[in-house]
């Protein structure tokens, strides 16, 4: 790399980590807002509606929305804004630069008082993050990373699983999805602890506290863009049809994807592909 090429990337590595403390910020005040209408064990305070599909959307959900809105909008002019409770703006498109977020990832369990839900932030530049947050209030947990700087948790440093074998791991995902690629890559998997968001289940893999993850297909930007920079900066991965996830398209939606450490991940992409193949067989 000649000293342009450096200077470079040292530049953009400055302006993640300047972005990185406004995300965690951010997410640690919606988080305080949610935290008003949620009840350990118990059903939520918040008012409950449902969308297209049947999927629930509260009042929490969309004052969280709007409380990020105006503070991201404010700290970063530029960007765009893709929000799963906003609508969706074509001219995000047209930006080089756009904030993803889902204000209560894990509706669900919020709604009937389990404490898996997380408020996830991600700047995206170039169709990659360089920035995200899963902040998990309800649990204490903050995961977060920028771009060439390592991935935390609580401010502690922290890295996916050093595995030797993959017999006997603990894989998170759906189940039927999980069992045909386990029987596929050919291993012993035991099942994690269900993870109703999906952008904490992956937090949870760059920490090394679930070895493997599989999401099944639909999935959208805002539910894994913050976990996917947490990931790869951690020495894991998110592959979607053994690529890197790109984003900003036209669609949000996006196949089943493996999320795993860096060294295993040719090997499951491979396996996840010929198992999503012998099922539409």
């Amino acid at each position: 790399m000649d000293d342009a090429a450096k200077f470079a990337s040292g530049a953009r590595e400055d302006r993640a980590a300047a972005a990185l403390v406004t995300l965690v910020a951010a997410a640690r005040l919606g988080g305080e807002a949610a935290l008003a209408d949620f009840r350990l064990g118990q059903q939520t305070l918040a008012r409950v509606a449902y969308k297209a599909g049947d999927s629930p959307v509260t009042s929490a959900d969309l004052a969280v929305d709007r409380q990020l809105a105006d503070v991201l909008r404010s700290a970063f002019p530029e960007a765009g804004w893709l929000s799963e409770e906003s609508a969706d703006d074509p001219a995000r498109l047209e930006k080089s630069s756009l904030l993803v977020l889902d204000p209560i990832d894990g509706t669900r369990a919020f709604m009937r008082g389990d404490p898996c839900w997380a408020v996830a932030i991600a700047l995206v530049e170039a169709g990659r993050p360089i920035a995200g947050v899963v902040h998990a209030p309800a649990l204490g947990e903050t995961y977060a990373a920028s771009l060439g700087r390592g991935a935390t948790l609580n401010g502690e440093p922290i890295r996916a699983a050093s595995l030797e074998t993959l017999d006997g791991v603990s894989v998170a995902g759906p189940r039927p999805l999980v069992t045909a690629f386990a029987a596929q890559a050919a291993f012993r998997w035991a099942p994690a602890a269900r993870t109703p968001s999906l952008a904490y289940r992956l937090a949870s893999v760059a920490a090394g506290r679930i070895p493997l993850g599989l999401a099944g297909a639909d999935s959208h930007d805002w539910d894994i863009c913050a976990a996917d920079v947490i990931l790869s900066e951690a020495g894991a991965g998110l592959l979607e049809d053994g690529d890197e996830v790109g984003y900003n398209k036209a669609s949000t939606r996006h196949a089943p994807l493996i999320a795993a450490p860096a060294s295993w991940l040719p090997r499951l992409a491979q396996a996840l592909a010929a198992t999503l193949a012998e099922r539409r067989a």
